[in-house]
């Protein structure tokens, strides 16, 4: 199965999927990204940044004064890499001192200039004044800055003012505006950023009547809504846009609707980027401004700033299949297990030793294939859930958005008469492909497959459809992967919880669309010793660690499944004594739970039932569940549940044949 693009008809059609990836229409949005929100070395910084597709990068100033070589070398380095210089920054404490202050200020401006001279920019960002020693008084501050306008003008550069959250008399971009006014220098303008103005919660409306040629750079941030010092949110929490809680699309539409037509520039002060992968972090800043220009067009109208002009997100409406690699002997574990869980064997590949189990909805595929992606990852990871089939409306649409949002195409051979999937790489490098019902992508199953009776049937267990599934990560890639989803497919991310684990806690986030089609968990693991940790240890990289099936009669299930020889998860009685009296359950209805292993929950909005199978290899697991108005996923369960599944595991340090 293989990563294509398709006519009307289900065929495939280069030149048609083409252009409407690269079709343009109105301003082309510029992107830059400053240096300080990505880690590494300052070369390192500009190959991922140019690697990731920006126009222009901001040279903060302490990677500049970090590099070994000139002004002039990094000026050079910046244009090698085909970006423009179009920021240098930050110039600190400058408006409202006295004498002497004052001059050395300017002395301090006059070396700046020299600098940017040499780097081959002519834009420097002045911040509000944080210093005790400034004087406020908006005409004291405006002259100075027409004075250094003046002086700017003489070198060909320009001056950009910018209104800090936390400044000591000026912490509003209105203000900031008003002194850029009355200031009146062509060489003076405002800088304008989203955090300093939504960490403030000010009206984005009052950007709207700021003259467009007097706004000199947008910068922009998200963050996630905390109660804290703004400094210290701003300097550890800010992340991209559409990875925070900030209306940052509000904020861009209300530059866009200046007629603003320059640099949209991510300015991003975050512990976690500063750690990770400097590629990584590029290509999220990437997208997400991809991905806030296309939500700007679709607000607003053409002939704002945009992007690619890219097909809306795609609406999802379920799982079509998960597939697990594997070899001969995990094969047999695991299709034991499937016949436990009720599922019968249905049809096997036309060309490859790939295995369909089905019920209900639900579909399984078991790759044995000694050939192709799975068989790699299977050498990597051993036996693993490396893809994933979403159901959308249109399938050729929604991989057109995901390649207009940098999503890495999957293309695989396939023999001739078989179908071609379209298909983008996910989390842990694994595969998402996309089908619909609308081309033969939806009838897969009948064209690549060929039935099969499975003597081994036994009873099905009532399973309907994948309710959700889990995918664990390492914690610094949540925030990618959370990106990834929501931009790509018509889908909402839930509030983080913490899931108390024994060893640690695991963060986990939901996203997931309105009518419960798709619920995709994701678990972010910050050390080995939990049980997501353990996972991603083992199996070398994130991934699916388990798949929740839904019924709707739990305990028919549970009858059906015992039948059929399925083990569930051994749940401590001491649960049942406590899930009774917190919600006052029926003791009888206790009873019934604790014969069945099943955990129970109840919020306003209903009541969750959930039953756990064994660990399968290195900490997968299936999860059955039964919701009855519950929308959650049972989080005060996790900790009883990760406990029972890690007692079934191998001791830490005792190798895997020892057992």
């Amino acid at each position: 199965m293989t990563a294509l693009d398709f006519s009307t008809d289900g065929s495939f059609d280069p030149q048609v999927m083409n252009s409407v990836v690269q079709d343009r229409e109105g301003y082309e949005m510029k992107t830059s990204i400053a240096t300080v929100t990505i880690s590494g070395e300052l070369p390192e910084k500009l190959e991922a940044i140019a690697r990731a597709g920006f126009d222009g990068v901001e040279i903060f100033e302490n990677d500049f004064l970090a590099f070994d070589g000139s002004p002039a070398d990094v000026g050079k380095l910046v244009r090698d890499h085909g970006l423009e210089i179009t920021l240098f920054q930050p110039f600190r404490d400058f408006e409202g001192m006295q004498e002497p202050l004052r001059s050395r200020t300017f002395d301090r401006a006059e070396r700046k200039f020299d600098v940017m001279q040499e780097l081959g920019t002519d834009l420097v960002l002045v911040c509000s004044n944080v210093s005790p020693a400034s004087v406020g008084g908006i005409d004291r501050a405006a002259a100075d800055f027409h004075e250094l306008g003046e002086r700017a003008a003489k070198r060909g550069l320009r001056v950009g003012y910018e209104a800090l959250a936390w400044g000591r008399h000026i912490s509003d971009h209105r203000d900031a505006w008003e002194i850029v006014r009355r200031a009146d220098h062509p060489n003076i303008g405002l800088i304008l950023d989203s955090f300093h103005t939504l960490s403030r919660k000010i009206d984005v409306n009052s950007i709207r009547s700021i003259p467009k040629e007097k706004i000199f750079i947008v910068q922009l941030a998200d963050a996630p809504l905390i109660d804290m010092d703004l400094l210290y949110w701003s300097r550890h929490f800010r992340n991209m846009p559409g990875e925070g809680d900030l209306p940052v699309t509000a904020f861009t539409e209300a530059v866009a609707a200046t007629g603003y037509d320059g640099y949209l520039s991510l300015e991003i002060f975050n512990d976690q980027f500063r750690g990770g992968s400097s590629r990584a972090i590029a290509a999220d800043g990437h997208r997400s401004l991809i991905y806030l220009g296309d939500q700007v067009r679709r607000s607003l109208g053409s002939g704002t700033m945009t992007g690619p002009d890219m097909p809306e997100r795609a609406p999802v409406k379920g799982v079509g299949f998960v597939e697990f690699a594997t070899d001969e002997e995990g094969a047999v574990e695991l299709t034991a297990l499937l016949h436990a869980l009720g599922f019968r064997k249905t049809a096997v590949h036309r060309t490859k030793k790939v295995f369909l189990f089905e019920q209900g909805e639900i579909r399984i595929l078991v790759n044995v294939d000694q050939e192709g992606f799975a068989n790699a990852a299977y050498a990597v990871h051993g036996t693993f859930a490396y893809a994933i089939a979403l159901v959308v409306d249109d399938a050729a649409k929604a991989y057109a958005r995901a390649l207009a949002l940098d999503a890495e195409a999957f293309i695989q051979p396939v023999a001739e008469g078989e179908l071609e999937l379209p298909a983008i790489r996910g989390v842990g490098g694994g595969v998402v492909y996309l089908i619909d019902d609308k081309s033969t992508l939806g009838r897969f199953s009948e064209i690549d497959f060929r039935p099969v009776v499975d003597g081994n049937e036994g009873p099905s267990a009532g399973l309907l459809r994948i309710d959700h599934v889990a995918q664990t990560v390492a914690y610094d890639e949540m925030l990618t992967w959370l990106l990834f989803y929501t931009s790509i497919f018509e889908t909402r991310k839930t509030p983080m919880v913490d899931i108390i684990d024994p060893a640690g806690v695991v963060r986990s986030q939901v996203v997931e669309n309105e009518s419960g089609a798709l619920r995709i968990t994701m678990n972010g693991a910050e050390n080995r010793r939990t049980l997501a940790g353990h996972f991603i240890a083992e199996k070398f990289g994130s991934g699916i660690q388990h798949l929740a099936f839904l019924t709707d009669d739990i305990f028919k299930t549970a009858r059906d499944l015992q039948s059929c020889g399925f083990k569930p998860l051994h749940i401590s009685p001491n649960y049942y004594d406590d899930v009774e009296a917190r919600f006052g359950l029926d003791p009888a209805l206790t009873e019934r739970l604790k014969a069945d292993n099943i955990l129970y929950d109840r919020d306003e909005q209903g009541e969750y039932f959930q039953l756990y199978s064994g660990t399968y290899g290195e900490g997968f697991f299936f999860e059955i569940v039964e919701r009855r108005g519950y929308r959650g996923y049972g989080a005060p369960n996790a900790i009883f549940r990760i406990a029972a599944l890690k007692r079934q595991m191998r001791p830490e340090g005792i190798p895997k044949d020892a057992l």
